[in-house]
């Protein structure tokens, strides 16, 4: 985003947050975003920002760090002396650039951008302005206003105000609607094109449609359809297979959002591991590459060093200060899935992260984002503690005592690299004899629970995430053991 904002000519404020942390080293991060600037191809006016440093959380700011700060009037008195007003001509004729797109049942699309010259009103008669395109006519019929997170219907909208139109049977971001069809369309920053893509899929386990209410194929092709209407950095595409779509995004974390909506609203759908989406140049196959950004304290950065040669990383700086390093370097997209659940278990939590795209390379083989097996369940029925604690033995539990399981589903993480079959339902044979201390309750490690986006970062291509609105499932995609052999010596 700072990226973009920079091309455009956009002028940056910087505020360095957080100074009251006892680590806290404000005048290094000053360098450090100078640095960036650089890297980002920043102009002079750019490069000269002015920088503010405060907490956010406690309410204040000031022009240096040791100022006595009291509230954030600092940096509202930046934002007044430094910004641009909007410009925006209420005597030229209607243009309005689209900036995002609603969806509602009764009116359809609405464009929704700010008006910059001109004013637009109910039953007026307008055009979409479209690059390389013939401009199409269309006739507003709703015009909404938005204050806050409030949003209202009104007759018209006025220069520098921010809108929303209907009335339009097709409209997307970057589109110029005008009042006159031999205007200029307004200048756009492409959207970036996604770079992952995952598998939705019709939920077939032997539990499905018990925690749902929206479990049908139609129900998740009309959801996830709806939400590309709404969000255009979402692709969706139909599949070979009756039930599974493919769901494009810029990353995991966005479609797991989407899935995590869904199930709150009563769905119950399958989720694939996201892959890269891969690029033909010169007639050879290139990924996405990132440039990554560590930190981590001196006594882990060895793990951290040889998780990112597994993950085909390749350093291109470190420095140490203070008792933490800071590790640059250049990593495939492929490489990150799942990478920052296992740097803060390297890390204790203490390890930072951030990225950015950087260029596409050529393809750089096989990655193995996760060294170790799983344990998975050979029966269906309700997990037994007796059972349970036989299999901790052998790793990590995801499920605990009482819980619902079935054969093909992830029950926990088996420390060596291969698939471990278990049966968690097993209960203890009852007898006539008793022994001292025969009925004492046994006690289990917690299991480890996943939020959604870990799970769907920590499963394999062979497997899959069960989402449901009480329950996130891991299991293997084949659930039959047999079929899963067959299929296994057929590759």
């Amino acid at each position: 985003m700072l990226k973009k904002a920079l091309a455009h000519g956009l002028t940056p404020i910087v505020f360095v947050n957080k100074i009251d942390r006892p680590n806290a080293e404000p005048l290094l991060m000053h360098d450090k975003v100078l640095e960036l600037f650089l890297d980002l191809d920043a102009n002079e006016e750019q490069f000269g920002a002015p920088f503010l440093y405060g907490s956010a959380k406690n309410g204040y700011a000031g022009l240096k760090p040791d100022a006595e700060m009291k509230d954030m009037g600092p940096l509202f008195d930046a934002i007044m002396e430094h910004i641009p007003a909007p410009d925006a001509d209420p005597n030229g004729e209607f243009k309005m650039l689209v900036s995002n797109i609603d969806w509602s049942d009764y009116v359809g699309r609405i464009a929704i951008g700010k008006i910059l010259s001109g004013s637009v009103e109910v039953g007026q008669t307008v055009w979409r302005l479209m690059p390389g395109a013939k401009p199409q006519r269309a006739k507003i019929s709703k015009v909404f206003e938005y204050t806050a997170l409030a949003t209202s219907e009104v007759n018209s909208g006025g220069a520098g105000h921010i809108v929303g139109l209907s009335g339009f049977e097709d409209v997307e971001i970057g589109e110029t609607i005008a009042a006159n069809s031999e205007l200029e369309p307004i200048p756009f920053v492409e959207i970036d094109p996604p770079t992952v893509m995952m598998s939705f899929a019709v939920n077939d386990g032997p539990y499905a449609g018990t925690e749902g209410t929206r479990v049908t194929s139609r129900e998740i092709r009309d959801r996830i359809f709806r939400e590309a209407r709404t969000n255009v950095s979402i692709k969706v595409e139909e599949t070979d297979s009756a039930g599974e779509f493919k769901v494009s995004a810029r990353g995991a974390m966005q479609v797991a959002v989407v899935v995590e909506e869904m199930r709150r609203e009563g769905y119950e759908v399958l989720v694939s591991r996201p892959t890269v989406i891969k690029r033909e140049i010169n007639g050879k196959l290139h990924e996405p590459f990132e440039a990554l950004y560590l930190e981590a304290p001196d006594d882990s950065i060895g793990g951290c060093i040889q998780a990112l040669a597994n993950r085909k990383g390749v350093m291109e700086s470190m420095s140490t200060r203070n008792g933490r390093t800071t590790i640059e370097a250049t990593i495939p997209t492929r490489g990150l899935i799942g990478f920052e659940f296992e740097l803060l278990n390297i890390t204790s939590g203490e390890g930072i992260m951030s990225h950015l795209f950087k260029e596409y390379r050529p393809d750089s083989g096989d990655i193995r984002t996760r060294g170790t097996g799983t344990l998975i369940s050979m029966e269906k029925g309700e997990a037994m503690t007796y059972s349970l604690t036989n299999i901790e033995t052998r790793g990590k539990l995801f499920v605990g005592p009482g819980e619902l399981v079935y054969e093909g589903m992830i029950i926990g993480e088996n420390p060596r690299a291969d698939d471990l079959p278990v049966n968690p339902t097993k209960a203890k044979h009852v007898t006539n004899h008793r022994a001292s201390g025969s009925d004492k309750t046994t006690a289990l490690t917690p299991p480890l629970k996943f939020s959604l986006e870990r799970a769907i970062e920590y499963i394999e291509p062979d497997e899959l995430v069960e989402a449901t609105p009480k329950n996130i499932r891991l299991r293997k995609r084949i659930l039959d053991s047999n079929e899963r052999k067959r299929m296994a010596k057929k590759a």
